[in-house]
């Protein structure tokens, strides 16, 4: 059971978790950023109150394959996350660097059709929709655990399929050792998008896995949370997650998947490699330059609890890292 830690030794003003802009820009910090944590463990599994955005464009209405059935497998009992509060407390800077913004800020963000590229070293290149990705691989719901970079947390309920069944499909190359991820190039629908650049980001949004993380049963694409599909600052309609490593990584809104032998460099890696590395597995042993990742708030109770290594999954993944 998580130790729930209510005065901590250490604080960080939440004005100082995260920069507004990077480094690279010279800017100041983003205001008001939560050190906001999900409750783990400690307290017995409840829904979230009802969803903020409930339009069916936000949404996805009715849709085949929601809800899907849990696997047993991925259903610790945990008390999930708020799912108001993690439907409106989002990192989506494309929208807006405001955690509260981006929710309110997507309604010409158009998720239908939405094509996925699927190419590189691989034999089956192939672009296909998201639905239609849906459909080839069926769905199931998993409970994970989210671990921001900020050392804040959530528990939540997310439906999907396992990335590496997509990786077997496209069949890699031999010379395959990664994949670079993309996100959607869509300025006019983006209201965040000409700041970004202005500000010196290097646009569109990046990330990547080695294949053998890719190929591991936690991997997930994730297309629906709570039941529903994603809602658009969440990451519609398609995105990833990778529950033992910080949340940039679990990158959102995929438009391309590249299998490359070059080790990809991701948008926050290229800004300050220093600050967020390639691996970026959650390590409490390990701070932030700037802050402690000891300890992690819940996002929606504002209890901090302890931090574990790969964010609870070490027996799962820990070997992936071993050398010798």
């Amino acid at each position: 059971m998580a130790q729930i830690i209510r005065r901590p030794e250490w604080h960080v003003e939440d004005r100082f978790v995260t920069p507004e802009h990077s480094y690279r820009a010279r800017r100041a910090f983003l205001r008001q950023l939560g050190l906001t944590a999900a409750g783990l463990f400690a307290s017995p599994r409840v829904g979230g109150a009802e969803a903020a955005d409930k339009s069916p464009a936000a949404r996805g209405g009715a849709r085949k394959g929601f809800p899907a059935a849990r696997n047993k497998a991925f259903d610790p009992g945990w008390r999930f996350t708020d799912e108001k509060v993690f439907l409106t407390y989002n990192n989506y800077f494309e929208f807006s660097t405001q955690k509260d913004r981006p929710h309110l800020l997507t309604d010409k963000f158009r998720i239908d059709p939405w094509p996925v590229q699927i190419y590189g070293l691989c034999e089956k290149p192939m672009t296909l929709d998201a639905r239609e990705l849906e459909e080839m691989f069926g769905l199931e719901e998993r409970v994970y655990r989210f671990r921001c970079v900020e050392a804040w947390s959530a528990v939540v309920p997310w439906t999907g399929f396992e990335l590496r069944k997509l990786v077997e499909k496209a069949v890699p190359k031999a010379e395959a050792k990664f994949l670079r991820f993309e996100t959607a190039t869509r300025p006019a629908e983006m209201p965040g998008w000409a700041r970004l650049l202005e500000q010196g980001y290097p646009l569109p949004y990046n990330e990547g896995l080695r294949l053998d993380e890719a190929m591991h049963p936690l991997a997930l694409v994730a297309t629906g949370l709570y039941g529903k599909p994603l809602a658009k600052q969440n990451g519609a309609p398609i995105r990833l997650v990778v529950p033992w490593k910080y949340g940039y990584k679990s990158i959102k809104s995929i438009v391309k998947i590249e299998f490359t032998a070059k080790q990809p460099v991701g948008l926050w890696e290229a800004l300050q490699p220093n600050e967020y590395p390639f691996l970026s597995n959650v390590n409490p042993d390990v701070p932030h330059p700037r802050w402690s990742q000891a300890v992690e708030r819940v996002v929606d109770t504002g209890d901090r609890i302890r931090t574990l290594p790969y964010n609870g999954y070490a027996g799962q993944v820990s070997g992936l890292y071993k050398r010798g």
